[in-house]
């Protein structure tokens, strides 16, 4: 067994901190979801405008730029190791731009998946653009995926039919960045908003299914699977981030915090199921570590 670097009180919210690599070699274990936010490699000095604030857009190491090769054997290597964490019949959503997103769709063909969409991130509040050279990045992209060509995937088609007015949702979603509400233990600098993960595992999961993401930085995904009722394993590279999100997931532990986030978040308002939040829910098998 992997030690963990957290779990929750009820076992629904486990984190390990160490390379992705090496721990998901270490478990035997078959997840329904996977969401993965990859690096982009955009660290190389570049600004933008925060805050109104001229900003460097260096995020760490981690992020550095890599030749296309590199890239492509990164990807390769990752996206290997989780199918085969992956049930059969899992579904698996990856997160990007322009820099690395092909890469990501050229190696899950390569790997045998079946993409099923790419999402456009249509982000309603950007950064405005400080060259005034291009058009303002506004879009990121998030590739959906099943494990295997001909396994049927889970799509909870009539709940994103209820969550869009009772139309068939389309693949563009407008939604916010992070606002100060999902800050208060502090800021990752690739965070996720929770309105954009708890949409995702709304789509493509049900109550109580294992989700994973082996590059959780903050753990916006476990947030948002133990909002949703269902549960979570995290693997991250800096014990700064494992640390942010275990306050992240403590912060849930109290009716009132779990209710501020549950109330700034639409689709989960929306979302009618009698077992959205359930503080009992059981094991089958082993846990992840």
């Amino acid at each position: 067994m992997i030690s963990s670097y957290y779990k929750s009180k009820n076992n629904d919210f486990l984190l390990a901190h160490g390379n992705c690599l090496k721990i998901l070699e270490e478990f035997d274990f078959k997840f329904d979801m996977i969401f993965a936010d990859p690096p982009y490699f955009l660290s190389n000095g570049g600004m933008s405008l925060q805050s109104g604030k001229v900003v460097c857009v260096d995020k760490g190491d981690w992020d550095k730029g890599k030749t296309q090769e590199e890239i492509m054997a990164f990807n390769m290597e990752w996206l290997k190791l989780c199918r085969d964490k992956l049930k059969d019949g899992g579904t698996i959503w990856i997160s990007g731009t322009y820099h690395n997103i092909f890469s990501v769709a050229n190696c899950l063909t390569a790997l045998g998946y079946k993409i099923l969409n790419v999402i456009t991130w249509q982000k309603t509040n950007p950064p405005a653009n400080i060259s005034c050279r291009f058009f303002t990045y506004s879009t990121e992209f998030i590739i959906w995926a099943r494990k295997f060509k001909k396994i049927p995937h889970v799509f909870n088609y009539n709940t994103m039919k209820a969550l869009n007015n009772g139309k068939q949702m389309t693949d563009v979603w407008r939604i916010p960045a992070i606002g100060r509400w999902e800050k208060t233990c502090g800021k990752h600098p690739t965070q996720k908003p929770l309105r954009l993960l708890t949409r995702i595992i709304l789509a493509s999961t049900n109550h109580t299914d294992w989700i994973l993401d082996p590059f959780c930085g903050s753990s916006t995904t476990g947030i948002a699977a133990n909002l949703c009722g269902r549960r979570y394993a995290g693997i991250e590279l800096k014990a700064e981030y494992c640390a942010l999100s275990q306050n992240r997931r403590e912060e849930i532990e109290n009716t009132d915090g779990r209710m501020y986030l549950q109330n700034h978040i639409e689709d989960l308002n929306i979302y009618d199921h009698e077992n959205t939040v359930n503080e009992n829910m059981d094991y089958y098998g082993t846990p992840p570590f």
